[in-house]
């Protein structure tokens, strides 16, 4: 598969890496992300990829040490007793400048607690003659290493890049399909660059779904428990409450009455997994997050939303070889399912871009009664930065809409919002085929995958 997208990343790595002086850069994020990609590609062969693993510090002195004899020959050859007196050699055996990179740094620390102290010491100096590049795909255990306050590291880098999930628009470049398979392909992989990889080997979406997903022996089984053992201590209680929001607890009181715990007793794990990029708090439009009475937490990663939705409570047909019943269950919501990620992406388009000349804010959902009869939802509601106008959007993913009888129901809720009065409206539908009717103020896949 081709290398897509990390523009900007790969633009600040270089940037950080030609620099006149030494640099120290961390680079972090969740596995799978394509780090150690974005690093290789932009190393040269004059420079040093080291991957650490969970062997004792010699050893792992004598495998970078291996490494680095191939830029400076023979550096393998002595003993290095400590950590202190193997990066103090390197310096003075430095004749030209080279980066070296220390991949999954957390696994040195594990066996050598000193090592950032001792790094903070040699940079602290600035006497280094070498580009240093730690990385990590704990998020925790990098942040209590090089991000926190407390850590001796902090405040030390020269750049700091957090690698997050690819966008959509290079999935269906990645991948070569449609506007409309791209958000599809989206809704189950995500923006994770190996997902993709792994879905590029099959036919179809549904052949890799099989082979990946709904076997004891697919690469993607066991996924999410693997992630989570990089982050989190209490992976019971996670998975738990994975499981509960994924087949539909959105509310804290759903979730705790489902887990049998006190509300008060989730409020940390779910921030938790809110900082990991695994779960969203959801707010009604116009609503202050910390005062909000309405929140809903949704599964915000694409494949843990798809995971926790068809595989979670499947793994007993699984594991028995027998996912008919799996397939038949994907095969009746799999539209529905897509549908719910489709609203999130019409929101994303919307926020913070610009649509016929109007530059808009942040994009949310908004639900709630306009009257003591009625009660309405919006899909996409979002004020201009001149708080002029109010862009409000239906999503639809179904085929054969009729747009001007949408647009005239859109119109007529848009109008009974509370806050709607002293802006203009506008109204858009986002939908996934062309429709029946005017094409006036209609977006599809095509206009969403615009990156």
């Amino acid at each position: 598969m081709k290398f897509v997208d990390r523009i900007e990343e790969s633009k600040r790595l270089k940037q950080v890496l030609t620099a006149n002086k030494s640099t120290f850069t961390v680079i972090y994020g969740r596995r799978r992300l394509g780090k150690s990609t974005l690093i290789t590609r932009t190393l040269g062969a004059n420079d040093v990829y080291y991957l650490a693993d969970q062997t004792d510090a010699t050893l792992q002195r004598k495998l970078l040490a291996k490494m680095v004899a191939s830029i400076i020959p023979g550096f393998d050859k002595a003993i290095y007793p400590d950590w202190n007196v193997f990066f103090d050699t390197l310096n003075d055996r430095t004749s030209q400048k080279f980066t070296l990179c220390i991949d999954e740094f957390p696994n040195l620390v594990e066996s050598s607690q000193e090592l950032p102290s001792i790094l903070q010491n040699k940079i602290d100096s600035k006497r280094l003659k070498f580009n240093l590049i730690i990385c990590g795909s704990s998020q925790q255990l990098m942040y209590g290493l090089v991000l926190d306050a407390t850590s001796p590291l902090y405040g030390r880098a020269d750049a700091i890049l957090k690698i997050t999930p690819i966008k959509v628009p290079y999935i269906q470049d990645a991948l070569g399909v449609s506007a409309v398979e791209a958000v599809e392909e989206y809704a189950v992989w995500g923006g994770v660059p190996r997902y993709w990889e792994l879905r590029e080997g099959y036919a179809n979406l549904r052949e890799a779904i099989e082979n990946n997903l709904l076997s004891v022996n697919g690469t993607l089984y066991e996924e999410p428990l693997k992630l989570f053992k990089d982050d989190i201590n209490d992976i019971v209680k996670t998975a738990t409450i994975m499981s509960y929001v994924g087949a539909g607890a959105h509310r804290m009181s759903e979730i705790a009455g489902r887990s049998g715990e006190i509300a008060t007793n989730l409020s940390r794990p779910l921030a938790k997994m809110i900082s990991l990029g695994y779960l969203t708090k959801e707010i009604p439009f116009g609503e202050n997050e910390k005062n909000s009475k309405k929140s809903l937490y949704k599964i915000s990663d694409p494949f843990m939303n798809f995971y926790f939705r068809f595989v979670i409570p499947n793994r007993s047909f699984i594991e028995i070889g027998r996912i008919s019943p799996i397939l038949a269950d994907l095969d009746a919501h799999f539209s529905d399912f897509v549908s719910e990620y489709w609203e999130k992406l019409c929101r994303e388009t919307v926020s913070g871009n610009e649509l016929d000349g109007i530059t808009y804010g942040i994009a949310r959902r908004w639900w709630g009664n306009v009257s003591r009869e009625e009660r309405i939802e919006l899909d996409v509601v979002a004020e201009s930065s001149d708080k002029k106008y109010l862009l409000v959007g239906e999503c639809k993913w179904t085929t054969q809409e009729n747009s001007s009888r949408l647009l005239a129901e859109l119109k007529e809720k848009a109008q009974k919002l509370p806050f709607a009065k002293n802006h203009t409206i506008i109204p858009k539908l986002f939908l996934k085929n062309i429709p029946e009717g005017t094409l006036t103020d209609v977006l599809l896949p095509e206009d969403v995958m615009k990156k």
